[in-house]
């Protein structure tokens, strides 16, 4: 049964979300605070994170900040704050996905799902191979000219969608409908954050990209050359 951790300081947010959780067939462990939820995550080892931003003391930024230091666990932000920046810096940090509150519950369970199948879903494939880069779908492994990079669960997913038909325009609504599985035209600007975290580490001068291009008024596509 995987395990999901939920970070939350607010007792009818967290029993509402462990309730539709259990009830979707999960183990859950709730955390409190910013400190609770980093030692659950490295003693616990969940399989993904549902982490809220506004948490007491440390919150759920300079949690995700430390969590991606040393981990690629799933994470899955709640956000009650309105400002779109908030959001953008935690997927820059390395957040799988977002959802703001109020929320549906069964959305999360969904998205919960979606990102735990993006990780299983390529498990045993072979290795995508476009110009100098290799992905190998099984151990969520890249390699640019013989560089390890080192992706989140949803850079990777992204990535590989583009490098199974390298060379293909993806608008960002495609690119949302491969790595959630449905579309939302809201969170297209996740796409845009997500592009600019895989350049960052994966270009060798992300201002000049020469492996994730932007096609202007479309979207992205991966160099077939």
């Amino acid at each position: 049964m995987q395990q999901i951790l939920i970070v939350d300081d607010e007792p009818k947010i967290t029993r509402l979300v462990r309730d539709y959780l259990e009830n979707a067939g999960f183990r859950v462990t709730i955390a409190r605070d910013g400190h609770e939820a980093l030692m659950r995550a490295r003693t616990e080892r969940p399989d993904l994170i549902v982490l809220d931003l506004g948490l007491p003391g440390v919150d759920g930024l300079d949690v995700t900040r430390a969590l991606r230091r040393d981990t690629g666990l799933p994470i899955i932000m709640l956000t009650a704050r309105a400002a779109e920046a908030d959001t953008v810096v935690g997927l820059e940090l390395g957040a799988d996905d977002y959802v703001t509150k109020p929320f549906s519950p069964r959305e999360l369970v969904a998205r919960v799902r979606a990102v735990l199948r993006r990780r299983e879903a390529d498990a045993g494939i072979a290795i995508l191979r476009a110009a100098d880069l290799s992905l190998d779908l099984g151990r969520m492994r890249v390699e640019a000219a013989g560089r390890r990079i080192d992706l989140t669960p949803s850079e990777f997913a992204l990535l590989a969608a583009m490098a199974r038909q390298p060379g293909r325009v993806f608008t960002r609504s495609q690119l949302l409908d491969a790595i959630h599985g449905v579309a939302f035209e809201s969170y297209e600007r996740a796409i845009d954050a997500h592009v600019k975290n895989i350049r960052r580490k994966l270009e060798p001068d992300p201002r000049r990209p020469r492996y994730l291009l932007t096609v202007y008024g479309v979207g992205y596509r991966l160099t077939d050359a």
